[in-house]
């Protein structure tokens, strides 16, 4: 049974009735059964499952524990050039980047943020000139009566999140990962789909190591693109990839303890 089937069991839809026989039904693991796998793995894999029940909504608490298991494992795991640059904001650092890792980790096409630019109110403030009365002018076009324009706070539509609060990780695609190839559409005539040059065939756009740069930047802010890049970055992406490593161990041991 794969770890991914087991979420049905944290919210019901109703009662299954099934004339199978139990003894040779696939469906015959009980809830029981699950939750005791469940139990079984934690002790097995308690980061994976952490970090996989945090990445799917379960349970705040586990997202919680799968971050704070990931920035004790960077403070181990920090190259040496890195500890050297943070200084007194070693422990820090590594803190946001495990935030960082872990929502990189989670990201998928249903990921939405509240607008940073608008605060989620889906309107910008700021003073403009308005147009009162626009005058009045005569048929040589002499001003008759002049113009009444008065400074005034106005208020526009966002144009980081188009009015909807949120911003969503869904790439142009929709999600699905592909998008039509009109030049090979054209060609042959009927619909050829390629893969989503934007996302990769992902579906959703990755938090981009340039944003947890500048994260960084506020703490420590000497500390170069070059510097960055080199040491920096592939540690960041190491942290990620611990992530998904975990749940691949939890999703082992959850089917080693379903097998039976």
């Amino acid at each position: 049974m794969k770890l991914e089937a087991s979420l049905k069991h944290f919210s019901p839809q109703g009662m299954h009735i099934s004339d199978d026989v139990k003894g040779t039904s696939p469906d015959r693991l009980t809830g029981t059964d699950v939750m005791a796998a469940i139990g079984t793995t934690s002790s097995r894999a308690r980061f994976g499952l952490a970090a996989f029940f945090g990445k799917v909504g379960i349970s705040k608490t586990d997202e919680q524990i799968a971050v704070q298991a990931l920035a004790r494992y960077a403070m181990d795991a920090a190259p040496k050039n890195v500890r050297k640059a943070t200084g007194g904001q070693f422990g820090w650092c590594m803190q946001m980047l495990a935030q960082f890792a872990f929502a990189d980790y989670s990201r998928s096409a249903a990921t939405s943020v509240t607008c940073h630019s608008c605060n989620g109110t889906g309107f910008i403030s700021g003073s403009e000139d308005v147009v009162k009365h626009p005058g009045i002018f005569d048929a040589d076009g002499a001003e008759v009566v002049a113009p009444k324009i008065k400074n005034e706070l106005v208020e526009r539509v966002c144009g980081t999140c188009g009015g909807k609060k949120v911003i969503h990780a869904r790439c142009r695609c929709g999600g699905k990962g592909e998008v039509l190839d009109r030049k090979a559409t054209k060609d042959r005539g009927a619909p050829v789909f390629k893969t989503c040059e934007r996302c990769s065939g992902n579906g959703f756009s990755g938090i981009s190591s340039a944003t947890v740069h500048r994260a960084i930047l506020k703490r420590l802010p000497d500390l170069h693109q070059s510097s960055w890049s080199r040491n920096w970055k592939p540690f960041y992406e190491m942290l990620v990839d611990t992530l998904r490593q975990g749940e691949c161990h939890a999703e082992a041991e959850f089917q080693k303890a379903t097998r039976y």
